[in-house]
């Protein structure tokens, strides 16, 4: 049975349209379930601009359907599985408001620090999500949220979701291996460790601020001592600073 989305029967208005050629601006005629098209004028090959590869971030048919993705396709793939991981994470947390809270903010302070820093979003993002998912494990086995059993719990519950989900195996073992250890920098880490520690750091700073705030000066200190990139203390200062 061909998907419903890229079945031709079920097309409405708009599934073939033209699109500007990034390169030249010639204008280049596509299909809905075009992955790619080469502009004819200058010979570009581009994505498909309007195409959703939604169901490509998680199917493990994608490939045998909608055939060889693009490069700027794949990194969106793997860019889209960020949205499944935050739904996991909600579920896995239900009714924990507070953790769920706390991920989002990380996720958030993530994404900006890891663009201005070009960072791996997919790895970044999914970090961001699952860094705290060893917590309820660490409660119940240790009666305790400290970070070396958030992390030793959170390893392994992050592979679980992440394999659940269709992410490839590169992909979960770098996630894996910074939510093994992403309270515990040392050197030679990853960009990407160094963007979701400063992101989880800007987050737990924020919370600190509202529930026990220290004067600017000290603040400022923290974050110039202890944020390992140059868009983290930007964004932190940002953040925490400016009133």
């Amino acid at each position: 049975m061909k998907c419903p989305g890229q079945d031709s029967r079920y097309w409405k208005p708009g599934a073939i349209f033209d699109a500007k050629c990034p390169e030249c601006g010639h204008t280049v005629e596509f299909f809905k379930d075009d992955t790619a098209r080469k502009c004819e004028k200058c010979g570009h090959r581009f994505a498909n601009p309007d195409m959703d590869f939604g169901c490509a971030s998680y199917c493990q048919y994608a490939e045998q359907c909608i055939g060889d993705l693009p490069p700027e396709a794949v990194a969106q793939r793997d860019d889209l599985l960020k949205d499944r991981i935050a739904v996991e994470m909600k579920r896995y947390f239900h009714t924990d408001f507070k953790r769920i809270g706390h991920a989002t903010r990380v996720a958030r302070h993530a994404e900006r620090i890891g663009k201005s820093e070009k960072g791996n979003l997919a790895v970044i993002l999914a970090v961001a999500y699952l860094h705290d998912i060893g917590i309820r494990e660490a409660e119940r086995k240790y009666k305790s949220t400290a970070p070396k059993y958030r992390e030793k719990e959170g390893s392994d519950i992050a592979k679980s979701i992440m394999t659940k989900l269709g992410a490839k195996e590169e992909l979960i073992d770098e996630v894996c291996d910074i939510v093994g250890h992403y309270h515990h920098h040392g050197p030679g880490e990853s960009l990407n460790f160094k963007v979701v520690y400063d992101a989880n750091l800007i987050a737990t700073l924020e919370e600190k601020q509202k529930e026990n705030p220290i004067d600017i000066e000290a603040l400022s200190i923290d974050i110039d001592k202890n944020l390992l990139t140059a868009s983290g203390r930007q964004t932190a200062r940002e953040v925490l600073l400016v009133k």
